[in-house]
């Protein structure tokens, strides 16, 4: 069977197929009706960070359980440091081999989620007070959380027909807008001929319906006519029972010519009836560190003619001021004199500077009214008694981006949210260069000696990546500066409940290779200080290089040119890191060990870029990631260990979220690729097991990068649903692997991914790459083993864990011959730490840590400041800086720990 490229049609039509294709598995993730069941474990749930409480409008997080303990039809108590039970909504995230829940998501509405201190444990479920109704008709759904009443359109351009609160409308025509253009700014000669685009539903589901939460979502994509049709996306909408707010998803996937096809805008745009008096309609801008902007449509203060102190201050607070007939006659009869000012934007080009700007009409000129560095991307418009606050969460992370309030003083005015700035030249996704006459492969191969770039004319293309924004809209009255400074903070920064890292090591999360930190003695101290440091380090570099921006932020350099002083920012595959060499996992299981928020926010914005912005979801090379580039997709090896699911696990079980699971879903026929576009398309060698004629759905596939990646797509899978057919491709992989005349050392064969077997060869020959375990095989293969008892696979994977850093005598022995220039030594020591522990192997221990020892990265390192004029801005430098080296130290450091600490 050929592999199949996802069309737009096809993708607009994916929620329908999943969900039908869903309802073979014989459990289902979400929306059981409860029957309660006694159990005894009590976890207690922190907030990840800081959170100013009142600000809350729901949570949703993910909480692991001990194998055997929850059914799936457990109901759930949640109760607060004063023992009061509170309503939690919860639903499986997946499932231990024996059908008990491994993962359950939770949601709390703002109440509950205000409560203080929280621990859930099963128990009898208390009941929601009304929760949230919902109303489903052939052309719309209407949400009622008992504060807001939200009306979806299920066809047509307008999302949200109306939200409204105390039976007034406040927000109508929720619909996404788009700008395009024929050529990019720059091309100055060419006449720019714009056209505007709004989005266009083609399906909707109730995705989770439940009396705390419920998500619903909406696929389409943006149209200009009957023909014209540009650009899919995939809006999630969501909603707490009890909350005025409502959080919309919005994901795009780029499905344009880049040489053509230049995106000037991209927002969500709608409208807020305005009623009061222009003196009583506010503006309001959350800047940086909580400052705001704030003022009236029709300001009253600094006048000629004094109003009056009560009225001044009640405009600057936001409150309602006396009736006009209170005012004195010297304003009042001059009201209409005074300038309303109907035009307001936030503009952050960069993300260290944004603007604001007001002017009365579209016919006039613009203000400059401030100014400042990194606006927290908040707003308001509306009066003490209607109105709408709204925010694009990572504003000035992912510049530029842009908020506009257009018509304030008209009784209906419009906000647009962009999440590409009209204002910012518009986006150019071409490739950085014309291929230099890089037409065949030794030409190519030659340009990769140089440059690390792996280039192949065609595959540098955008088609088919994504990018994924978070926005936020509440119906309210005019805030006070320091709530919405408040709602401001709790957007950029969402609340989240976790479990305490201990809790988690217990379950073994993850496959159960990493433990909390331990200062008991100078050697683990080194380690767990660098541990440390090398977080810090990259966190700082971020800042540093200014690795932000709509497709950029999330992800980090891959190398450091000391001459420059710089990142290899414009060197073929020494940019952009793209997950390459685990950096994803290194950062994740940092967190589990740590519980650092700030560790927490950097591996989210990672798993979000590399998820999304890294991997193509539709088009020829759907679902494949690629590598390492100067252009996040540009490089043509297009492949499964950048795609991995292993690398999007951590952020769906921690908070629920169901783009991830999207993301997961992806994954799961990925391998079918792998027909038309091969892993080692250009360094294929031919031999007579290589000629045979094969059917399609066999291809060839490495042990490590390659089926390494489709385990974890595959185990996520069978965890999340329980449908055994994939656990039974699982078994028919890792029995054949054990099967191959050297195991894992056989490097890779023919695998049917119709059955998941590989084909056993007759070869004798090793064949390893040091890459083999560097992308997630090492922790795919031991959660593996934690579930399935496959005791051929298990002999197969610690031979390689023995042997991969032995002594050519060892290898020869067992092997018959040597495996010769093996790199990464170090990070390939946590697989020796791994059998160790296994095998209960002293010597083993004490070998891996011998193997660790033998980088150069150990201690704190110096940094040294490099100053003008050297380069542009001073920078601190760390001179032998690399990501891979970090990431690899980083994941062997905390396996050695996990494994054989005690022999340190």
């Amino acid at each position: 069977m050929k592999n199949q490229v996802f069309s737009r049609r096809q993708f607009i039509r994916t929620s329908a197929l999943l969900a039908a294709s869903a309802a073979v598995f014989p459990v289902s993730a979400q929306n059981k009706k409860s029957v309660y069941r006694k159990a005894s474990t009590a976890v207690p749930l922190k907030w990840l960070e800081d959170t100013d409480l009142k600000y809350l409008q729901g949570v949703t997080w993910g909480v692991p359980w001990p194998k055997g303990l929850v059914k799936e039809n457990t109901e759930f108590q949640l109760r607060n440091e004063h023992n009061e039970s509170l309503a939690v909504q919860a639903w499986p995230l997946a499932y231990w081999p024996d059908g008990s829940v491994k993962w359950s998501g939770y949601a709390v509405n703002k109440v509950a989620a205000s409560s203080g201190a929280l621990t859930l444990k099963p128990g009898t479920a208390q009941k929601t007070s009304g929760g949230i109704l919902v109303k489903e008709s052939d052309t719309q759904i209407e949400i009622d959380t008992r504060r807001i009443r939200c009306v979806l359109n299920k066809k047509g351009s307008l999302l949200i027909e109306s939200i409204e609160k105390d039976g007034k409308k406040q927000l109508l025509k929720g619909k996404l807008v788009m700008i395009t253009q024929n050529c990019p700014d720059s091309d100055t000669e060419q006449d720019i001929n714009k056209k505007l685009y709004t989005g266009e539903i083609g399906s909707v589901s109730i995705e989770q319906q439940g009396p705390v939460r419920t998500v619903v979502k909406i696929e389409g994509t943006h149209r200009a006519g009957p023909q014209d049709a540009l650009i899919l996306f995939v809006v999630r909408l969501y909603f707490y029972h009890e909350s005025e707010s409502v959080k919309i998803m919005h994901t795009l996937i780029y499905d344009g010519d880049e040489n053509k096809l230049f995106i000037k805008g991209l927002g969500f745009r709608f409208a807020v009836a305005m009623e009061d008096e222009l003196h009583n309609r506010h503006i309001r801008f959350v800047g940086e560190e909580g400052g705001v902007f704030a003022e009236g449509v029709r300001g009253l203060t600094g006048l000629r003619r004094d109003p009056g102190q009560e009225i001044r201050s009640a405009q600057v607070r936001g409150a309602a001021t006396p009736a006009v007939s209170e005012f004195p006659d010297v304003v009042s009869k001059r009201l209409h004199l005074i300038p309303a000012f109907g035009d307001y934007t936030l503009y952050q080009g960069s993300s260290g500077s944004f603007t604001i700007k007001k002017r009365t009409s579209s016919n006039h000129s613009w203000l400059n009214a401030g100014h400042g560095g990194r606006s927290a991307g908040t707003g308001y418009l509306g009066s003490p008694s209607v109105g709408v606050a709204f925010g694009i969460r990572n504003f000035w992370q992912s510049y530029p981006a842009q908020i506009d309030i257009r018509g304030a003083h008209s009784q209906l005015a419009e906000i647009t949210l962009w999440l590409w700035a009209p204002e910012s030249p518009a986006m150019d996704l071409r490739f950085y260069h014309d291929g230099m006459g890089m037409d065949d492969f030794d030409k190519q191969n030659e340009g990769l000696e140089i440059t690390y770039e792996d280039y192949e004319s065609g595959y540098g293309t955008p088609y088919g990546v994504a990018r994924t924004s978070e926005m936020q809209l509440w119906i309210m009255g005019t805030p006070a500066n320091e709530q919405i400074a408040g709602l401001a903070r709790s957007l950029q920064h969402p609340a989240l409940l976790i479990c305490e890292a201990g809790y988690l090591q217990e379950q073994k999360v993850f496959g159960g290779n990493w433990s909390l930190p331990d200062r008991s003695s100078a050697a683990k101290r080194k380690i767990e200080e660098r541990l440390d440091w090398s977080f810090d380090f990259y966190k700082k570099q971020i800042d540093q290089f200014d690795w932000y921006g709509f497709w950029n932020y999330g992800d980090v350099m891959h190398s450091y040119d000391t001459d420059r002083h710089t990142w290899k920012y414009d060197i073929g595959g020494f940019a952009w890191d793209n997950s390459e060499l685990s950096t994803d996992l290194w950062l994740w299981y940092y967190f589990l060990r740590s519980s650092r928020p700030d560790a927490f926010r950097m591996a989210e914005a990672m798993t979000r870029h590399t998820g999304e912005v890294d991997v193509h979801h539709i088009g020829r090379f759907a679902p494949l990631g690629s590598r390492h580039n100067v252009m996040h997709w540009g490089c043509s090896a297009k492949q499964l260990r950048i795609s991995t699911a292993l690398n999007r696990r951590f952020l769906y079980y921690l908070t629920a979220d169901e783009r991830i699971g999207d993301l997961l879903k992806e994954q799961v026929e990925g391998v079918k690729t792998l027909v038309d576009i091969k892993p080692l398309r250009k360094r294929e060698k031919f031999d007579d097991e290589s000629m045979i004629q094969r059917p399609s759905h066999i291809v060839h596939a490495s042990f490590g990068t390659d089926w390494g990646s489709v385990a974890a797509a595959w185990l996520t899978e069978w965890e999340r649903t329980g449908y055994n057919a994939v656990r039974d491709k699982l078994l028919r992989g890792m029995e054949s692997i054990a099967a191959q005349p050297k195991m894992f050392f056989t490097g890779a064969g023919y695998f049917d991914f119709n059955t998941g077997a590989f084909e056993i060869t007759k070869k004798q020959d090793i064949s390893i790459s040091h890459l083999s375990a560097a992308f997630g095989l090492t922790e795919v293969c031991e959660e593996l083993l934690l579930l399935l008892d496959v005791p051929g696979f298990k002999k197969a994977w610690l031979q390689y864990c023995r042997l991969y850093n032995a002594s050519r005598e060892e290898q020869e022995q067992e092997l018959g011959s040597s495996v010769d220039k093996l790199n990464l030594r170090q990070g390939h020591a946590r697989l020796t730490a791994f059998a160790a522990h296994s095998l209960k192997d002293e010597a083993l221990a004490k070998r891996a840590w011998k193997e660790f020892n033998l980088g150069a990265e150990q201690g704190i390192p110096e940094l040294s400041l490099v100053p003008r004029p050297l380069v542009l801005n001073p920078i601190e430098e760390y001179k032998d800086a690399g990501t891979n080296g970090a990431a690899q130290w980083g994941l062997s450091a905390i396996q050695c720990l996990a494994y054989a600490g005690k022999y340190i």
